[in-house]
């Protein structure tokens, strides 16, 4: 009788063996492979089954990596400082410092469960001075590359969190952290200047190994586009309006103007008519944010009274504000061609508003337009000398002909804005910079970094713009480091993105106390190979790392200009009906229990056996029994033949080669779920062919081995059954021969006018000739007409046609 399967026992012993003789040595002769998880927030809740998925993918992927030969660097640490964490000591009425602390012991403690090879000497935390020195170390010399400026504008605010909030932190126009409505505040803020990277962050995707989604939701947010600004004199004024148009094309059916609530000269343009009508729309206006008037189905405007001039055609056009236009996309102002533009056509429409036709189909003019013509190409119409042009050729020459004419100029423009830097927060890293009256704005010394948070008992939001810092008079009040003179301290934090735009750096050289990471250490480790994390960080994480990369790049600190080599977006793990785990919803499942009733590796390869690991999956705690049900069963496969001393047989040559390409194969493409259904198949053949002579050692090896990067314990418990006292993860990942998986003889289906009569065995490298022979025999009885045709699709089908 084999010994039972105790996973509770097993997976304690090699837990301890592991503290003491870790699998992951670097022995200076192996190539280095940098596999890496975003790292966590400090939540108080804890690590959920949705958690655990991703740390297990990349675990798994790591323990592949090293069985191929490679030193991982699988570092893990807290991304500790910004919103979520001090919004939960918030809740939960202790200090930010002291829940963080609390939470990431408890998320400690968690991750050891998942016996995942997490290097933690190499661990880091955004809230450690050490480390924070380095973020404001960055800060300072992008202030200095002239990358970090103020800036008085307004900016995301939301009510709730009492801060600004970057353009990509509000989704739906709600607070991405707590999902409060988000409204408009004009404050002085800190800005950093990624726009000046737009191109190269552009460009350079084309170096990644990402998925396709994400580089398209980066571009899309860059948002790169050719066109030209059009200068329009405003009728019986000296001032000009500038629009940016991607469709210049069309300029000669643009029968008006927008201009954002917020453009300089929205209010001045009213007249004694429109005035209080203006004056109460830009109030309106400023109280949403910028998501919901994007998305605002309704249109809505208000006429400033005012006119300008169409610089082709000399036409008066009326001036409009609408909240649909943003102050800071383009010029904050857009011409506006109703018959060409779906936006404009329903404005248009909804005012009353001239419709011009400048482009149609063949040249045709429509006679009662109910909606927008939208087509890329067509004839130019009602458009002076440019009547006759094809649109697209049109389109890219007509830039060049307004430059020629004296009223505009040929550009290229950006969606992507500037980083809004500040947070009006207590929980972040001060931003280091000194106000001075006579200097202005200037960085703290480098050599005087890091600039400590201070502590204090109140750091509750305060809801006037300012940070809690502010009222902090003793670390305030400090002197200029260039004059010497009475000066301030900046009060605001940096945001919660700070630190985590460029954590995965420290992790190679976290103890240096002289360098953001040594040139050595850089070259020798740097950049990340596999970096494995949620899709939702496509346009925050993902895009503030690129950027810190490239400026660390520019100013000699990386020799490398992208940070994550390859990435991969793991599903997230729901609760029922697809709703998203959280403790609100009260369905968060804890592994805490799964782990004790079913083991680690159970919950490992359930993890991963529940649906594509890019997809989103519904989590059903009843699926991990059979998942443990099949433990057992490969467990017993290996202790019932381990002392068989069984002979290695050709079936079992093959099958083990199948085997080996078959998780190989699926294992490389991603497709770990069926990774897990193939160890179950095979697991069953095995079985089946153990009951007549047993499984040879070799085979059972290669079980050990394959297992192991799914589930650890398992895997070295089977190779020490297995008589060997090293680790399973000294070997090398298997390779299979070709030649040794190709059946000896096949099936084939043997037809009689289409219908299948018979299927017949015959040598895999059969004939043409000796294959139909074969057929014809097996069916010979029902070959009663004459035959007209013999179809031969090899090692598969034999379609006799007879009459």
């Amino acid at each position: 009788m084999a010994t039972p399967y105790n996973h509770r026992e097993i997976e304690q012993k090699w837990r301890k063996k592991w503290e003491t003789d870790p699998v992951n040595v670097n022995d200076g002769k192996k190539p280095k492979y940098y596999c890496l998880d975003m790292f966590p927030y400090p939540s108080g809740n804890g690590i959920h089954v949705g958690h655990w998925r991703g740390y297990v993918i990349s675990d798994v992927w790591s323990r592949y990596k090293m069985l191929q030969g490679y030193y991982l660097i699988h570092p893990m640490g807290w991304d500790a400082f910004g919103l979520p964490a001090e919004n939960y000591a918030i809740k939960m009425g202790v200090h930010p410092a002291k829940s963080t602390a609390e939470n990431i012991a408890n998320i400690k403690r968690q991750l050891a469960e998942i016996a995942a090879i997490y290097d933690w000497d190499r661990e880091v935390n955004t809230t450690d001075p050490e480390f924070y020195k380095w973020t404001q170390w960055i800060f300072v010399k992008m202030f200095k590359e002239g990358l970090a400026y103020e800036k008085e504008m307004p900016i995301n605010w939301c009510p709730s969190c009492k801060t600004g909030l970057a353009n990509e932190e509000v989704v739906n126009g709600k607070c991405e952290r707590c999902g409060e409505d988000v409204t408009k505040k004009n404050l002085k803020q800190w800005m950093l200047k990624i726009t000046k990277y737009a191109e190269r962050l552009l460009a350079d995707m084309d170096q990644l190994d990402w998925p396709e989604k994400v580089k398209k939701m980066q571009a899309d947010w860059i948002g790169k586009s050719y066109g030209a600004e059009v200068d329009f004199q405003i009728k019986d004024r000296d001032e000009k309006i500038t629009v940016y148009t991607t469709r210049p094309d069309t300029l000669y059916g643009a029968t008006f103007m927008v201009l954002a609530p917020e453009h300089k000269l929205a209010s001045k343009l009213s007249t004694d008519e429109t005035k209080e009508a203006v004056e109460k729309y830009i109030y309106e206006a400023s109280m949403k944010s910028n998501v919901d008037r994007l998305q605002d189905k309704e249109k809505t405007g208000v006429f400033t009274g005012s006119y300008a001039i169409n610089p082709l055609n000399g036409a008066k056009i009326p001036i409009w504000l609408s909240d649909y236009v943003l102050a800071d996309y383009g010029t904050g102002a857009i011409m506006c061609v109703p018959a060409h533009d779906d936006r404009d056509f329903e404005f248009a429409t909804k005012f009353n508003i001239p419709i011009i036709q400048v482009i149609a189909k063949d040249g045709k003019e429509i006679e009662n337009m109910t909606e927008a013509y939208t087509e890329a190409s067509g004839i130019v119409i009602n458009s002076g000398d440019w009547n006759g042009m094809e649109s697209s050729v049109l389109k890219k020459e007509a830039p060049e002909m307004i430059e020629k004419r004296g009223f505009g100029k040929k550009t290229t423009n950006y969606k992507l804005r500037d980083w809004v830097f500040s947070r009006q927060r207590y929980w972040g890293e001060p931003i280091p910079i000194i106000h001075c009256d006579e200097c202005g704005a200037v960085p703290v010394p480098e050599e005087q970094l890091p600039l400590l948070l201070p502590e204090v008992e109140s750091y509750q939001p305060t809801g006037t713009g300012e940070s809690p810092l502010a009222d902090i008079e003793e670390w305030v009040n400090t002197t200029c480091p260039v004059c010497g003179k009475p000066a301030k301290r900046e009060t605001n934090t940096m945001p919660q993105w700070a630190g985590s735009s460029w954590y995965f750096l420290r992790y190679v050289d976290n103890k240096n106390s002289k360098e953001l990471v040594s040139k050595e250490n850089a070259e020798k480790y740097l950049p990340v190979d596999m970096y494995i994390g949620g899709v939702e960080h496509a346009v925050l994480h993902l895009l503030y790392s690129r950027f810190y990369t490239k400026f660390l790049y520019d100013i000699g600190v990386v020799n490398f200009k992208e940070p994550f080599t390859k990435l991969f977006n793991q599903g997230m793990i729901t609760g029922k009906n697809g709703i998203k785990m959280s403790k609100s919803k009260g369905n968060i499942v804890s592994p805490d229990e799964l782990v004790r009733d079913y083991g680690c590796d159970s919950l490992r390869l359930y993890e991963l056996f529940v649906g594509p690991p890019e997809l989103d999956s519904e989590w059903d705690d009843r699926g991990i029994d059979g998942v443990y049900r099949f433990m057992n069963r490969f467990w017993n496969l290996v202790m019932e033949n381990k002392d068989k001393n069984a002979k290695e047989t050709k079936e079992l040559v093959k099958i083990r080669n199948k085997m080996i390409y078959d998780i190989t194969t699926r294992l490389e493409a991603f497709n770990l779920n069926t990774v897990v259904s193939g160890f179950m198949e095979y697991n069953n053949k095995l079985i089946e062919l153990s009951k007549k002579d047993g499984i040879d050692i070799k085979t059972l090896e290669v079980l050990a081995i394959l297992i192991a990067p799914f589930a650890p314990h398992m895997g070295e418990e089977i190779w020490q059954q297995l008589g060997h006292k090293n680790s399973v993860f000294d070997n090398e990942w298997p390779s299979y021969d070709e030649a040794a998986m190709k059946d000896d003889e096949i099936e084939i289906a043997i037809q009689i006018n289409g219908k299948t009569r018979a299927v017949i065995q015959v040598a895999a490298d059969i004939s043409k000739e000796d294959a139909i022979a074969a057929g014809k025999n097996a069916v010979a009885e029902k070959l009663t007409g004459t035959i007209v045709k013999e179809i031969y699709v090899p090692g598969r089908i034999i379609n006799i046609v007879q009459k």
